[in-house]
């Protein structure tokens, strides 16, 4: 099972740093999505944190709002980019490749944690470390949301996370305050909204 854990990572990996040097990032819109506008505005800046934060159009957003950001992503060009964007608008933002299941290096606390399709792409097996992590970093009171595919086929392998994961995932340390499910590309996807306990 490790073994099969390990190789899937590796490919996982290797697939997602080959899709970033082909420019073959359907994921990276460069806009902001309506849902995280909405926080923004209603919300006084504090401290965040975009995991899987890509090329940084959610961390330059909310930095031209007042937030100071810390950006995590395990594609090194991803961060090389976002750290390119960032200097050209003249923003400072805290971008670091590495993996969002090892954050032990970072220090909390946050008020905002916000994940766009970051959770979707790891494995069941690194779900449990991730969960930590958001919950060692983000401050009592904080909010957390997240955006991720439903479960579905593909490519002969199960992907995505219920629901009823996420919140046995994390209904130890938050509380769900809402979900709006959708679909995207013709797949289901939900938006999560909770608070840190």
């Amino acid at each position: 099972m490790l073994f099969e854990i390990a190789d899937w990572l590796g490919l996982h990996r290797w697939r997602f740093a080959w899709m970033y040097l082909r420019r073959r990032t359907p994921w990276d819109t460069g806009v902001t999505p309506p849902e995280v506008m909405a926080f923004i505005a209603e919300t006084p800046p504090g401290r965040a944190l975009d995991l899987g934060c890509g090329t940084g159009t959610n961390a330059i957003t909310l930095t031209r709002h007042g937030w100071r950001v810390t950006g995590v992503d395990f594609v090194p060009k991803a961060i090389r980019q976002a750290r390119v964007k960032a200097a050209a608008a003249g923003l400072t933002i805290d971008f670091h490749a590495a993996d969002v299941t090892a954050l032990d290096f970072l220090p909390g606390p946050f008020d905002y944690g916000l994940d766009i399709g970051c959770l979707t792409g790891l494995g069941p097996g690194q779900w449990a470390p991730y969960a930590a992590h958001l919950a060692r970093l983000l401050r009592p009171g904080a909010r957390y949301m997240l955006y991720a595919w439903l479960p579905r086929r593909w490519k002969g392998r199960t992907v995505g996370i219920a629901a009823a994961q996420v919140d046995a995932l994390l209904t130890a340390d938050f509380k769900r305050e809402r979900v709006v499910m959708g679909e995207e590309r013709g797949f289901g996807t939900a938006w999560y909204w909770y608070c840190r306990k």
